[in-house]
C-alpha cells in the first residue's frame, strides 16, 4: 500500500446540523422537527453537489417561510455545525505525514463552505498533497467519476491505494474502482487495520 484518501466529515472532523441548531434552537420537539423538516442533510447534499446556497436557502425557505431567519443562519454559520476533530485522527495524519506516506482527501463538501473551513485549518489540511471536493468538481461520492478523477488528479493507482470513509456506500464505490476501502468507525478500529497494511499508524 503506497497512499491513503481520507474523507473529511466523520471522520478527521465531527460534524452535523444539530451542533448548530441547538445554539439557535430550544432542546425539545421544535428542534427534533426543524432537522428533520427543514434543514436536513439530505437538502445540505446539494450544496456538496455543487449548488449555491443562495439558491438552496430561497428555495427552502418558500417552502418553510415562518423559519426564514434560521434557514439564513445556514450559510453563514456553517462552521458552527463541525464542533471540532474526531479524536486521534489529526494525531494520526501527522504520524503518517511524519513518515512521508502521501495523504489526499476526497470530500462532499460544498464550494462555497470548503474554502473558509480549510483555510482554518490549514494546520491539519497542508499536511495533504492534494484534495478533491465534491462541490467544485459538482460530481459526489459514491459516484465512480469523482474517485477517477481524483486518481488522476493525485496520479495514483487504485490499486494500493487505501480509501477511508465513513459511509459505507462511498467505501463500496472506492471497491468498486480497485481502491482498498476502510469503513471508519473510529480510530481504535482504524489504527490497527492501517497496521494490518503496512503503514506506520
Amino acid at each position: 500500500m503506497s497512499a491513503i484518501i481520507f474523507d473529511i466529515g466523520r471522520v478527521l472532523y465531527d460534524w452535523d446540523p444539530r451542533f448548530l441548531y441547538e445554539r439557535l434552537i430550544p432542546r425539545g420537539e421544535a428542534l427534533e422537527s426543524f432537522l428533520r423538516d427543514v434543514v436536513t442533510v439530505d437538502w445540505h447534499f446539494q450544496h456538496d453537489a455543487g449548488r449555491d446556497f443562495a439558491d438552496t436557502s430561497a428555495e427552502l425557505t418558500a417552502l418553510h417561510p415562518h423559519h426564514a431567519d434560521l434557514i439564513a443562519a445556514w450559510g453563514p454559520r456553517f462552521a458552527e455545525s463541525i464542533p471540532g476533530p474526531i479524536p486521534g485522527m489529526h494525531d494520526l495524519v501527522a504520524r503518517l505525514d511524519a513518515a512521508g506516506v502521501p495523504l489526499f482527501a476526497i470530500t462532499n463538501f460544498s464550494h462555497e463552505f470548503f474554502p473558509p473551513f480549510r483555510a482554518t485549518e490549514a494546520a491539519l489540511f497542508d499536511r495533504f498533497r492534494g484534495i478533491v471536493v465534491s462541490g467544485e468538481e459538482k460530481l459526489v461520492k459514491p459516484d465512480a467519476a469523482i474517485y477517477r478523477l481524483a486518481l488522476d488528479r493525485f496520479g495514483l493507482p487504485a490499486k494500493g491505494t487505501v480509501f477511508i470513509d465513513d459511509n459505507a456506500a462511498n467505501v463500496a464505490g472506492a471497491d468498486a474502482m480497485g481502491m482498498t476501502g476502510i469503513l471508519f468507525t473510529g480510530i481504535d478500529d482504524l489504527v490497527p487495520r492501517l497496521r494490518a497494511l503496512g503503514f506506520p499508524a
